[in-house]
């Protein structure tokens, strides 16, 4: 056979390390689209791999004929594929977040005077509905257990 490239040291640029460890933290999601990508590859095979850039190059360029350098230019385009529908999602996310936060501050300040009022005024009821309602839960919970 012939040496695609020779085998000496390589020097990688910053964008290049920053792919390679950007897909060793994706593998594992980014497994089931390689797989798509090239279904001769076996999965074992892949995961063998655990996510090293150049060795899934390797692999695949072995079983599918093609060239290690086309392998790896199509592997930094799903990565950055993925790197931008995580940025979509979290994008649309955000707004959801804010809103969300402010749902949660409202019912703060107006529920939250609303029970510890009378917590405060009546403390012996209050720790008494609460062993109460404990009691009821435990009873529920070993009667589903006997039954079961």
């Amino acid at each position: 056979m012939t040496d695609e490239t020779p085998q000496t040291p390589r020097e990688e640029t910053p964008a290049a390390e920053a792919h390679q460890e950007t897909f060793r933290e994706r593998f594992e999601t980014l497994l089931p689209t390689i797989q798509r990508e090239w279904p001769q590859v076996a999965r074992q095979t892949l995961e063998a791999t655990r996510g090293s850039f150049d060795e899934v190059a390797e692999v695949i360029a072995s079983q599918t004929g093609r060239t290690v350098t086309l392998v790896k230019h199509q592997l930094v385009e799903l990565v950055d594929l993925a790197g931008a529908q995580t940025s979509r999602i979290a994008d649309h996310l955000a707004p959801l977040e804010k809103q969300l936060e402010g749902v949660l501050d409202d019912l703060n300040a107006t529920l939250r005077p609303r029970i510890e009022k009378p917590v405060r005024e009546r403390p012996l009821m209050a720790l008494g509905i609460a062993a109460g309602v404990g009691v009821l839960v435990g009873l529920l919970l070993s009667s589903g257990r006997r039954s079961a």
